[in-house]
């Protein structure tokens, strides 16, 4: 899978910046590397924090990324249920303010650290820069992505018999008049396009929280102030549990097999404490003010927010509130607006602690 991919890249790059770091300080390196320096200053305690933060990390995003995939069960939350709209409403602001309210400002505090020289670090907006390239890259994945599946046939009939009792037949089935199916020619066509759609934008959102899961879950492993990480266990379970439920609305509309499922919600559930591990292992050696690993971190972060900035507007919440469901029902349309502003809202409130 693409995540797969990206995570062991990730890591790759991570393991790297450790080692180039350790080896090749700069002369700022007294001014920039604080290290035991830190008020509250504890490893033995912070050393037990980072594991009960792995063991309820890793339960929470496991059940955040669930929770939507047993919605078929409970009647009023069925993905054609207007319930589970403003549900995913909710998620997908909680995604929208992860990108914007975490991820964005982490890089910006990265890329314009006083450890970088400041020509060009902090002559030139790179977090932008870059979260505007992973934007449109994202764009063209996306767009290239969908148009590979329908040209190679995957995007047929096959696929939409696998949505006859899911979220997209429920949602756009044919029109019955005077008791007769009046479906249009080429109507499965437009179910299975929809289908690849929801596919890509299912593996594409996971690749963006991978990336930003891992970067979190290392800064959590290298720190050594249980003062620090004491608020941080708290505030990254919500953040996880809430992320995993816009990720898991996805997972459930792409229609995919139990093993493709079970992949992806471990793959969720996993990056983040397995960040924590590799910022563990590595804690005596790397060393988060390095310019090296500032800009590796400040650079994949920015790349992140580009990317989940770009899903969350484009295929979550513009692709909903355009759709006949939404248009055609005014109240449904206000309540689904809430849902967006509490889970913005929420999650924004939350960059206070994490």
């Amino acid at each position: 899978m693409a995540a797969m991919k990206v995570t062991f890249l990730i890591l790759i790059l991570l393991t790297l910046a450790s080692q180039i770091s350790c080896n090749k300080e700069t002369g700022n390196s007294e001014k920039c590397n604080v290290g035991s320096a830190v008020a509250c200053y504890n490893k033995p305690k912070a050393l037990t924090y980072k594991f009960i933060a792995i063991a309820s990390i890793f339960v929470t995003s496991m059940l955040g990324v669930c929770l939507p995939l047993f919605t078929r069960s409970v009647p009023a939350l069925s993905p054609d249920k207007d319930l589970f709209v403003i549900v995913k409403a909710f998620a997908s602001g909680v995604i929208l303010a992860t990108g914007y309210m975490h991820v964005m400002p982490d890089s910006f505090n990265a890329l314009m650290s006083e450890c970088l020289p400041e020509n060009p670090w902090r002559k030139f907006p790179f977090t932008t820069f870059v979260a505007m390239l992973s934007a449109v890259l994202t764009l063209m994945v996306d767009s290239f992505a969908t148009a590979f599946y329908k040209k190679s046939g995957t995007g047929g009939a096959a696929l939409v018999d696998s949505t006859r009792c899911g979220a997209i037949y429920s949602e756009e089935r044919a029109v019955e008049l005077n008791g007769h199916d009046q479906r249009k020619d080429g109507e499965d066509d437009t179910e299975g396009s929809r289908l690849l759609r929801y596919r890509v934008i299912a593996q594409v959102l996971e690749m963006g929280i991978v990336v930003h899961s891992v970067v979190i879950g290392l800064s959590l492993g290298t720190d050594e102030s249980p003062c620090t990480i004491k608020p941080l266990i708290a505030a990254l379970c919500f953040h996880q549990l809430f992320e995993g439920m816009g990720l898991g609305g996805c997972i459930l509309q792409a229609e995919y097999g139990m093993k493709t499922k079970a992949m992806m919600v471990f793959f969720f559930a996993f990056t983040t404490p397995f960040g924590i591990a590799l910022g563990i292992g590595l804690s005596n050696v790397y060393s988060p003010d390095s310019p090296t690993a500032l800009i590796v971190v400040g650079l994949l972060n920015a790349s992140a927010a580009g990317l989940l900035n770009y899903m969350a507007l484009v295929d979550l919440l513009g692709a909903d509130f355009m759709r006949p469901k939404l248009q055609n029902n005014i109240k449904l349309q206000i309540w689904s607006y809430i849902a967006v502003f509490l889970g913005a809202g929420g999650m924004s409130v939350m960059a206070i602690w994490a």
